[in-house]
């Protein structure tokens, strides 16, 4: 063995030991003396990369791969880091170029699919997820990933073994622990409750993400022995550290709020458009938004897009307002100083490039319901479905949701009073749209009208999107495309009611948010 070749493995060594400074000395010297050697550029943008600088990483990445790296490493990073900067079509492209070149090495193969995932293309990483099993089944990350592709796609007795394959080779991986409680009691027949127990007792006490997602876990496991007053308790322990944590959102939510009521009545928006364009999904989360999508998307002429982050990034581009976030007052007040037939086209140009989708398609982000009176001038022919759900419901719901910890627009969710006021806000917001926006193009579709009855507002809800009735629509449950969201195992079921009513077993924790919804006239 050579010393450049040495250096390169030692180099990799210290990268996995996270010995970053010795890592990134050895690389220089190398670049000293070979200034084009690719395996020493790709190793500094992993580097970076894990430092959260990724524009950074890119642009090494990109080096690399002009030095004719030929492993695909180089590109499958490059993608990860640009999916990680919002830039979707670019990413699958890069993937695609990693995956041409054929790689056998678990990692680039693992890092493909995350890409794809990540992408909305489900199906696609599955393949790349098991060839990383393959070339490595004793890595733990490999197992859980492949898991929780399986999750989506619904093929759970697939995914529990996944997941049991990676606690075997790690029995302290929380995130398996936390997959499996969240598939509910068909997961749970041996009871996960003394392993989640166990790994509360000896995780790091420094580490609010993993305290969450074994709070959360152990909260589903006990409420899968009826038992919603431990639940809760549960929930309270692993949300106070990390609500201490973060910085409190509730002043900026609110100038949101603002922001786009506003918008509403100050907005051109058509009344009578042609019904041939997309159909997006708001609401609050956990509220049946993801039930709607798969309505929809069971109809023969529409397609689910998921949920997509392209309407509010190109916003963001167009308004060129600072700060790092897409949902923000000063965007949303910037709308209306932008070209809204340029963005509504920006916008569709970005789900045909990157997804293929140009028919009747889904946009199922939650979070656009603050982006509607945008949406409808921007794209004349689109019609926005906001879901409501019992107030009590919604707060508990959300409450009890295990959101992503780096997406902060549901940091209110750590809080069982700032989930309550939260909510009182969304239903102003979506009252005054009831009353500004034209009924043509925005509809409020009530979650318990739609489970008392299913058909009837089916036929309303396709009718309103001009759409003609077909029954697959009532079959839901039998849409095999993935579900990458909290309701995977619910929307694969027929419709129930047992969720309807669920906060009074929730009583007596759920009474501080009782009285805010109270003095709100909510319930």
């Amino acid at each position: 063995m050579d010393e450049l070749t040495r250096n390169l493995l030692e180099a990799r060594r210290l990268l996995r030991r996270k010995a970053y400074r010795e890592c990134h000395a050895i690389c220089l010297n190398v670049l000293k003396s070979q200034p084009k050697n690719a395996e020493a550029f790709t190793i500094l943008g992993v580097l970076t990369a894990e430092h959260g600088n990724f524009a950074k990483a890119l642009e090494i990445f990109r080096r690399a791969i002009a030095a004719d790296e030929q492993t695909g490493e180089a590109e499958a990073h490059a993608a990860r880091c640009l999916i990680a900067l919002n830039r979707r079509d670019e990413a699958v492209s890069m993937a695609q170029a990693a995956a041409n070149r054929d790689p056998t090495d678990a990692l680039i193969l693992d890092t493909i699919g995350v890409v794809l995932s990540r992408a909305g293309h489900h199906e696609d990483s599955l393949s790349y997820y098991q060839r990383a099993v393959e070339a490595d089944p004793c890595d733990p990350n490999y197992q859980y990933n492949l898991g929780a592709a399986l999750q989506f796609l619904g093929r759970f007795e697939e995914a529990k073994a996944a997941f049991h394959a990676c606690l075997e080779l790690n029995p302290d991986e929380s995130r398996a622990l936390v997959a499996l409680a969240s598939m509910g009691r068909e997961a749970n027949e041996a009871s996960l409750i003394p392993a989640l127990e166990a790994a509360w007792d000896v995780r790091d006490e420094t580490d609010a993400d993993q305290a969450l997602q074994l709070a959360h876990a152990l909260a589903r496991s006990y409420e899968d022995q009826q038992d919603p007053v431990t639940a809760m308790s549960w929930l309270e322990r692993g949300k106070r550290q990390k609500r201490a944590s973060v910085r409190n959102r509730e002043e900026e939510d609110k100038a949101c709020f603002a922001a786009a009521i506003d918008l509403a009545s100050s907005l051109s928006i058509a009344n009578m458009p042609n019904k041939g364009g997309p159909i997006f999904i708001v609401g609050m989360p956990r509220t049946g938004t993801t039930l709607t999508d798969r309505i929809l998307s069971s109809h023969p002429e529409v397609t689910s897009a998921g949920e997509l982050s392209d309407f509010s990034v190109a916003l963001k581009r167009q308004a060129q307002t600072p700060g790092p976030y897409v949902l923000d007052a000063q965007t949303l007040i910037a709308a209306k100083g932008v070209d809204l037939p340029a963005l509504g086209q920006a916008y569709l140009d970005k789900v045909a490039a990157t997804l293929g989708l140009d028919g009747r398609f889904v946009d199922k982000m939650p979070l656009n319901a603050f982006f509607t009176p945008i949406i409808l001038a921007a794209i004349p022919n689109a019609r926005v479905v906001c879901l409501r759900r019992h107030a009590a419901d919604t707060v508990l719901s959300n409450y009890r949701q295990l959101f992503a910890t780096s997406f902060s627009y549901y940091a209110y969710a750590y809080d069982l009073k700032a989930t309550a006021r939260y909510v009182v806000k969304f239903f102003n917001l979506i009252d005054e749209y009831e009353t500004a926006l034209p009924p043509s193009r925005f509809k409020i579709l009530d979650y318990e009208s739609l489970v008392a009855d299913q058909e009837g507002q089916t036929r309303q809800l396709l009718d309103f999107c001009g759409l003609t009735f077909d029954p697959a629509c009532l079959s839901f449950h039998e849409n095999e495309a993935p579900v990458a969201t909290a309701s995977a195992t619910q929307v694969r079921q027929p419709l129930y009611s047992s969720s309807m009513g669920r906060w009074k077993s929730y009583r007596p924790a759920m009474d501080p948010a009782l009285e805010i919804l109270q003095v709100a006239d909510l319930i």
